[in-house]
């Protein structure tokens, strides 16, 4: 026993020197790691895998400019970059606190005599989908490269997981000239004058912050987006980033597509692959009652048009619509309404899935260099809403319903390749866009979508969704169940203006009054109904939260304005 101490004593002093050996390299790895890029050590990010649609792209028809990876704007030729270099990453902070990579586009994949315009940054939550925007050297001075780099923020000083230190720069741009984007480096020394171009302030227009990227102790990075977008605004969106310091957002353009040249766009015979590439299935809820039709079907089925001052006789309406009064405005004159007879009037409500189709209008977006598909579908009636609260689910008799309700999601196609980028879901007044690497994929490149039972808006994912907070809300249900409708084989294209006189639109778009009529409901009698069966102990917070947590939008009894009355007809969604 006396002989084995010792040599147990000598084992654990060379243990500890072992750990001692292992916990100071690991220091000595951890400091390198802050100054250099670390090995693959840390588990793999999302970013790390780049994100690609679930099939090749079709071949399109030839066309002008249309996916063809250049685009002309008029005094400038842009491509984008397909191949980007790690600059720097962080891994903390950010969406779901997993950091976010900042990108320098490869200058081998970018094709001769076109140059980068701004580095691109990306959260690292997601697949990697970056895009940046280059534009070619046409020597005539369109474009120059900086005079000098100004320091806008660096890591050195932040206790952050990273690799390496971050330097975030601004060009200083010539007289007349301006900055487009940032660049990012990984040392202290300035970066070389060709790493970037400045863009002649003519051929530019203001830009805004949009999505959060990143940020650390007064220190952000956003995507930016042109601050004026519509079918005639011509500002471009880059995929670059812009940074703030200390709630001051660094000075950053976009381009301008300055002679409104829409050359880039789809041509007629390229719709047709295009929408039927990524139109939507659409899936009902199996409890659903309300389901899609036309409007024609609901003309032929006794669709009314009211006249004010004139409510005693109602005109059948046409099944092409041709006797809707076209133009003019919300103002109340007409509108209409489902057939008297409860018979003809519950057959209506009910709607057709048999006979449904989506209704596809084309618009240019970003100055011509991006595509908005919206597809349209037409609901003869919206059902009451549920509402729930707390353990309660409580069904209304009336609030929430209307006649007519239109629905829409928008396919936000790349110009430059013909790939999807983003999808757009309305969801009762608003709606939320959802990127490609988000979407649920449905044969092949078609988006999965759900619309909420009785109240038709649209969500990325089936299950619950709850428009409201604290346990009390407007339900939302998805599920999916064998009812959809694949938008892509059942559609009509009813506008592309950007094609002139090449598509007729039918007498109903241009129809500006309502598609239903407003109804007076008697909320009181509604809550009445409802307390009656919730607990006496629950019925004062009830009434207390009723007005508070639920949307204003299921107190009201309204059907809607045509579809090309929307904001969003010319303008990009909210």
């Amino acid at each position: 026993m006396a002989l084995l101490f010792p040599m147990n004593l000598a084992k654990f002093a060379s243990f500890l020197i072992t750990l001692f050996v292992i916990l100071v390299a690991g220091d000595c790895i951890r400091v390198i790691c802050r100054i250099s890029p670390c090995p693959t050590t840390n588990p793999p990010l999302p970013i790390e895998t780049v994100f690609q649609l679930p099939s090749s792209l079709p071949i399109w028809p030839s066309g002008t400019g249309f996916a063809t990876a250049s685009v002309s704007l008029g005094d400038l030729r842009v491509s984008e970059a397909t191949e980007f270099d790690v600059v720097w990453r962080t891994r903390s902070g950010g969406p779901d606190n997993l950091g976010a990579t900042f990108f320098e586009p490869s200058t081998v994949d970018i094709a001769q005599g076109y140059a980068v315009l701004g580095y691109h940054s990306q959260p690292n939550n997601k697949r990697f989908s970056g895009r940046s925007v280059v534009a070619y050297d046409d020597l005539n001075g369109n474009i120059k490269a900086p005079v000098d780099y100004i320091s806008v923020w660096n890591s050195l000083s932040f206790e952050i997981d990273q690799d390496g230190i971050g330097y975030i720069w601004s060009p200083k741009c010539p007289d007349g000239y301006k900055a487009l984007g940032h660049v990012v480096t990984n040392s202290t020394q300035k970066p070389s004058p060709d790493k970037i171009r400045c863009v002649k302030a003519e051929l530019t227009e203001k830009c805004e912050h949009y999505k959060w990227i990143w940020g650390a102790k007064g220190f952000n990075v956003y995507t930016t987006r042109p601050s004026n977008r519509g079918t005639q605004a011509m500002g471009v969106h880059l995929g670059s980033f812009v940074a703030q310091v200390g709630g001051v957002m660094s000075d950053i353009a976009c381009l301008k597509n300055t002679k409104s040249d829409l050359s880039a766009m789809p041509t007629l015979d390229q719709l047709k692959p295009l929408i039927e590439a990524y139109a939507p299935w659409v899936f009902f809820h199996s409890d659903e009652y309300y389901l899609p039709a036309t409007p024609g079907w609901f003309f032929e089925n006794g669709g009314l048009l009211y006249k004010k001052g004139d409510e005693a006789n109602p005109v059948a309406i046409k099944s092409d619509g041709s006797n809707l009064p076209q133009g003019g405005s919300d103002d109340g004159a007409y509108w209409m309404d489902m057939p008297p007879d409860s018979a003809a009037r519950d057959k209506v409500k009910r709607g057709n899935l048999l006979v449904a189709k989506a209704y596809v209008h084309v618009k240019p977006m970003f100055g011509a260099t991006f595509t908005d598909i919206v597809i349209w579908m037409y609901y003869p009636f919206n059902g009451p809403a549920t509402i729930k609260f707390k353990i309660f689910n409580i069904k209304f008799s009336r609030l929430g319903e209307h006649t007519g309700d239109w629905e829409h999601v928008t396919l936000r196609v790349n110009n430059f390749n013909g790939e999807l980028q983003s999808i757009y879901l309305s969801e009762h007044s608003g709606g939320i866009w959802v990127d490609a690497t988000d979407i649920e994929f449905q044969d092949r490149n078609k988006p999965a979508v759900y619309a909420s039972k009785h109240g038709h808006a649209f969500y990325p994912k089936p299950g619950l969704v709850l428009d409201g907070s604290g346990g009390i809300g407007l339900r939302n249900d998805c599920e999916k169940a064998d009812l959809y409708l694949d938008t892509g084989f059942y559609y009509t294209l009813v506008s592309a203006e950007y094609l002139g006189t090449a598509i007729v639109e039918p007498p109903w778009i241009n129809y500006s009054r309502e598609w239903g009529p407003r109804a007076a409901i008697y909320v009181q009698d509604e809550i009445d109904r409802i307390l009656k069966k919730i607990p006496i102990f629950l019925r004062g917070l009830f009434k207390k939260l009723f007005f508070h947590n639920l949307p204003i939008k299921v107190l009201e009894e309204e059907g809607p304005t045509s579809i090309k009355t929307k904001s969003s007809w010319y303008g990009d969604e909210i």
